[in-house]
């Protein structure tokens, strides 16, 4: 890449992001003459102290270590301004001058929706985000989020059981998997997608990182999902990040007796708008998620034939307590033995599937082309 020790350079000055970087190529022409100018010039400029010193006193062996990095087997460096820095997060106030990228980089350019929530989510929380990212993961969106505990990581493993694209957004440097017990499905998701970071490698996860990481999430992507999410939490930032981007903003309601759905209730009445099903969200998305649903049916059939998860014995007992005819909740609790939140969030999941559908008078019967 042309110039790239500049772009690397310039991506460890402090509050150096796109609005600031196109100042200072209307002044010095490129970025190569930015990081050769002087100290008097910057100042000039109106950058920091801090962002003169940086540029001025710059590490070499810093500059060789981001170097390597970038030239290792599946790592690239994505520059502001290139044809494959993504779009939609080009348009963002404040966008960062440069994208580090293990995996496919062209996935962050696929039509994407952020998945996001709690870190510490119910059994059922985690089941649907799940369910949620496996289903429009099939349909052709690629799944984003942000390889945190518990839904992020649902969300992330959903998605790869869709046999879909997922991509996970890093707070830290890519050459550090945090929490450090996602290294499994970071690699994962590098064979199905790709992990990405502003952060250059040797970034340590800092707790002022993380809203910068949501901002990008929100960012890339056509709209953010919250799952399961406490009233004051990141996930919640992410979601205003969206609003403040003009990004769709999507929430699942919850029993008012969790605490974890109190910040889903909170978006609801702020406008989010209300999610019972992926085709809730791909309605909302308008021609490309038509595109995508369009997709999904037709590859539907195949998809189930050739890569469907095996079931566990407790769906097997719930599909063979329905038939075709409209079956009631109330009636598969009866039949099964099971109870009927546990019937509920299994009654959504083999609905995302494709396994069954759901009936007027909340009722559910076998999908018409199942073969199980």
């Amino acid at each position: 890449m042309e110039d790239l020790e500049s772009w690397l350079t310039l991506v460890r000055v402090p509050g150096m992001h796109a609005d600031t970087l196109t100042e200072l190529l209307n002044r010095f022409g490129s970025v190569a003459n930015i990081t050769a100018a002087n100290a008097a010039d910057l100042a000039e400029a109106n950058l920091s102290a801090s962002a003169v010193a940086r540029l001025v006193g710059f590490d070499p062996a810093q500059l060789e270590i981001d170097v390597s990095w970038t030239a290792a087997p599946g790592n690239a460096f994505i520059p502001w301004g290139s044809p494959e820095y993504p779009a939609l997060l080009a348009q963002i106030s404040g966008a960062p001058i440069g994208l580090f990228v293990r995996g496919c980089a062209g996935a962050l350019s696929q039509p994407q929706l952020a998945i996001v929530g709690a870190r510490n989510p119910t059994t059922i929380g985690r089941e649907t985000a799940a369910a949620f990212a496996a289903h429009l993961a099939r349909c052709g969106l690629a799944i984003t989020s942000g390889l945190a505990a518990g839904i992020d990581a649902a969300a992330h493993r959903g998605a790869l059981r869709g046999q879909g694209t997922t991509i996970a957004v890093c707070a830290t440097g890519l050459d550090t998997v945090y929490p450090s017990d996602h290294r499994e499905l970071a690699a994962a998701i590098c064979e199905r997608g790709a992990l990405v970071s502003e952060f250059p490698p040797n970034t340590k996860p800092l707790r002022f990182h993380f809203p910068r990481r949501n901002r990008l999430i929100s960012g890339l992507t056509l709209g953010t999902l919250v799952v399961e999410a406490a009233v004051h939490s990141g996930s919640l930032i992410t979601a205003k990040f969206a609003v403040d981007q003009g990004r769709e903003v999507f929430a699942i309601p919850g029993s008012i007796h969790n605490p974890l759905a109190r910040g889903c209730h909170q978006l609801l009445r702020q406008g989010a708008k209300l999610v019972e099903s992926g085709a809730d969200i791909l309605a909302e998305l308008g021609p490309l998620a038509a595109l995508a649903r369009d997709y999904c049916a037709a590859t539907r059939l195949e998809r189930r034939e050739n890569s469907a998860p095996l079931l566990d014995k407790d769906y097997k007992m719930l599909l063979d307590a329905l038939g075709f005819e409209p079956t009631s909740v109330d009636q598969l609790v009866a039949r099964t033995g099971f109870k009927a939140e546990e019937v509920a969030s299994m009654l959504l999941i083999l609905e995302l599937d494709g396994r069954i559908e759901a009936n007027p008078g909340a009722l559910y019967s076998l999908a018409p082309a199942a073969a199980y």
